[in-house]
């Protein structure tokens, strides 16, 4: 296995909070889904700031093929938290 390449992610970009879940649920009942850092950076630098994926995988120093891998992962974690009302932890 090829080792993973250390991945460039702002720090000062960080989430305010490290738990989004479901209204009126209790934390303690719901399947908790864990996005990464890198990809919590991907989802920040396409849909919130606007950059195309190649431009992501620059900022991130990473290949745009890896960049693209970890912006899917990130979009399907997060899909599935909203779809099956489960909770989105930060981390």
């Amino acid at each position: 296995m090829r080792p993973k390449i250390k991945r460039h992610i702002c720090a000062h970009n960080c989430a305010k909070f490290s738990l989004f879940k479901p209204n009126g649920v209790a934390s303690s009942v719901l399947t908790k889904i864990k996005i990464e850092a890198d990809e919590f950076e991907a989802v920040r630098l396409v849909d919130l700031e606007g950059l195309s994926q190649q431009d992501g995988a620059q900022q991130m120093r990473v290949s745009r093929q890896t960049f693209a891998n970890i912006l899917k992962s990130a979009r399907k974690k997060i899909t599935s938290a909203l779809v099956n009302g489960d909770a989105l932890l930060l981390g």
